[in-house]
């Protein structure tokens, strides 16, 4: 079963942060660890992570690169900056909360029928 982009698309920017909160990355790449951590139930079309590395950087929440050459074309890569991680963490906190509170809405309509 493949994941509505409608469900992920409003927490697509903190994961882009999260994943690159563990190390530079390259579009590609950043695609491709979407697709293998959900299972592969959620792909990123090219253009949406394009457009929203696009918003990261206006937003100062990350920085870009270029690589050194490999195999083919030089990549670009994505860094987070300090801004993106105080950014990052409040995200986190946010769908913590966010979590919790599905949860209980979920369970109780559930029960209830």
């Amino acid at each position: 079963m493949q994941i509505s982009s409608d469900i992920i698309r409003g927490h697509l920017e903190v994961v882009i942060l999260k994943l690159i909160t563990e190390q530079d990355r390259y579009g590609y790449e950043i695609a491709t660890e979407i697709y293998n951590r959900t299972d592969e139930k959620f792909s990123i079309k090219e253009a949406t992570l394009y457009a929203m590395v696009q918003r990261l950087e206006r937003k100062e929440l990350i920085t870009s690169y270029i690589g050194t050459k490999s195999k083919g074309s030089k990549r670009r890569y994505y860094k987070i900056t300090t801004l993106g991680r105080a950014y990052y963490k409040e995200k986190r906190r946010e769908w913590a909360t966010l979590k919790t509170l599905m949860s209980r809405l979920l369970e109780e309509t559930d029960e209830r029928n």
